[in-house]
């Protein structure tokens, strides 16, 4: 047993003594050693350059008056007005006053066709249809005693005449034709003259020798027992 306990404790002996040892690390003599880049030659002197600059006192500027001054708004041009056109006046000199007057002019035949000179207006402005001017009819060609006596009343009186406003159109023809009067009243001639005027075929009035298309003109029909048919009322 004493041999035993000698051997285990030389186990653990030789178990101890080979066991490292737990040493610190070792100690660098040394120092840590810094160091820097010189600048090459243009950098230093780019760097010399901004150290004097920064060095050099800074002149100062005057602030202008515009910057802090508040300016008064401008005030706004309005564009110049243009002057009214002048109004499409007909200027007549005293020849053409005295060719207009109405008075002085001759009267035509019944049998006379187209003329050259101007129409005579009936007097009166604004009788016509929503106030226009009338002009006295002329006959291109006129009216037969069988175009106008199928729109005769059966009624009719012997004598008597209807008398209406139409509107001239293109080929001497008349539209629009309103009833103007009669005699005598209520005898219905003026209805057989509106009737019978799509057959009609007056001349256009002219004014100044321009001819005048779709001017109105009043149209007149005078009715005897024995001759149907009648001027335009060129005399009125």
């Amino acid at each position: 047993m004493a041999f035993a306990l000698g051997l285990n404790a030389l186990l653990l002996l030789a178990l101890l003594t080979l066991t490292p040892g737990m040493q610190p690390p070792p100690v660098d003599p040394r120092h840590p050693v810094t160091f820097e880049l010189a600048p090459g030659p243009q950098a230093a002197e780019e760097k010399a350059q901004a150290q004097k600059s920064d060095d050099a006192p800074k002149e100062k500027t005057p602030q202008k008056q515009a910057d802090t001054a508040i300016q008064p708004p401008r005030p706004v041009e309005k564009p110049p007005e243009k002057p009214p056109l002048p109004l499409p006046f007909i200027v007549l000199d005293s020849s053409q006053m005295a060719s207009a007057d109405i008075g002085k002019m001759p009267k035509k035949g019944q049998g006379q066709g187209a003329a050259q000179g101007d129409s005579a207006q009936v007097a009166g402005p604004g009788e016509g249809p929503g106030g226009v001017q009338l002009f006295a009819a002329e006959w291109y060609r006129r009216p037969r005693d069988a175009e106008l006596s199928p729109y005769l009343p059966a009624n009719a009186p012997g004598n008597g005449w209807g008398e209406v406003a139409c509107k001239t159109v293109d080929h001497y023809r008349v539209e629009n034709c309103q009833a103007l009067g009669e005699s005598p009243l209520g005898s219905g001639f003026a209805r057989a003259v509106r009737q019978a005027a799509w057959q009609f075929q007056v001349l256009p009035p002219r004014v100044n020798g321009k001819v005048m298309v779709g001017s109105w003109v009043r149209i007149r029909i005078d009715y005897t027992r024995t001759v149907v048919g009648g001027g335009p009322g060129a005399g009125r």
